[in-house]
């Protein structure tokens, strides 16, 4: 199933693009090929978190689907980058995400706390976060993440993937994004500018564009680390496995 976000006319329109629910998408709201990639995934972070019982062997590194020249990841785009950890840290994560996305509300509420506490907050990694969305309510997720009060952004994203599915598979996805709005400082005046900011959502569609189109990204979360490209929702020993070997 496919979905145009090109164009937006009002608030509501975007929310009458989104009439097909959320539920209806299922998995493939995480893109075309996460059926068989998120799926994987999954099952490889149920093995993951199974090695760590006592005495289990260390897990070994995901292989990477392919290769990305970081370089031209890290052009400056169209919109600001979102971004934590320190700018000189050894390690670069991109994280290509849909916040419709269930694997990546996953790696949100889960692997992520962990592994800014293990490698973001001691200056190992620098995080940085791009939209990929699959569907509208995505699309509105992630202009509302950018429009949010200074310093709410990632706060904002934490919400949404919280509350995902409070919103994601709400019959009226406007009314529920406009109540989870108001928690991070909205006013029914702002909330409705920032939806129909075509300008913004135009950005925001070029990111996800761009990701597709020049590495490769074809399903969320995907994640480009120094170099090298993985597809799917990970566990912290998984990720950890990857950012040791290249520390």
């Amino acid at each position: 199933m496919s979905i145009s976000l090109t164009r937006l006319r009002d608030g509501s329109a975007l929310m009458r693009l989104a009439a097909v629910s959320i539920v209806a998408l299922g998995v493939a709201a995480c893109g075309d090929e996460a059926n068989s990639q998120t799926a994987k995934s999954a099952d490889a972070v149920v093995v993951a978190q199974a090695d760590t019982s006592e005495g289990a062997a260390a897990v070994e590194a995901p292989e990477p689907q392919g290769e990305v020249d970081m370089e031209a990841v890290l052009e400056e785009g169209p919109l600001p980058e979102m971004v934590l950890g320190e700018a000189d840290a050894p390690v670069t994560i991109v994280e290509y995400m849909s916040l419709t996305c269930p694997h990546c509300a996953a790696f949100h509420t889960g692997t992520f706390e962990q592994l800014k506490e293990k490698y973001i907050d001691t200056g190992d990694v620098r995080f940085i976060v791009r939209d990929f969305p699959f569907d509208p309510r995505a699309a509105a997720g992630a202009m509302l993440a950018r429009c949010a009060p200074e310093g709410q952004y990632f706060p904002m994203v934490d919400m949404l993937f919280e509350q995902q599915q409070s919103w994601a598979a709400a019959e009226n996805a406007q009314a529920a994004l406009l109540q989870i709005s108001r928690m991070a400082g909205f006013t029914q005046e702002s909330f409705e500018a920032c939806l129909t900011n075509q300008e913004l959502l135009d950005d925001v569609n070029a990111v996800r564009q761009k990701g597709a189109e020049e590495f490769q990204v074809q399903s969320t979360p995907t994640f480009l680390i120094n170099g090298e490209r993985y597809a799917g929702n990970m566990s912290i020993e998984q990720m950890s496995a990857i950012i040791d070997g290249k520390l």
